[in-house]
């Protein structure tokens, strides 16, 4: 076997990070998009 339990565990963990940070940006970009959406006065 070449795929043992701890390269199957960091490609998941390592994923899944991955997946947070994709997450986290989109929801950054959304409220800078927001926010210029907004005139910067109203923006939260």
């Amino acid at each position: 076997m070449t795929h043992t339990p701890t390269t199957a565990a960091r490609r998941v963990r390592r994923s899944a990070a991955a997946d947070a940070d994709r997450k986290n940006a989109a929801a950054a970009l959304q409220r800078a998009l927001d926010r210029r959406d907004n005139g910067g006065s109203t923006g939260h």
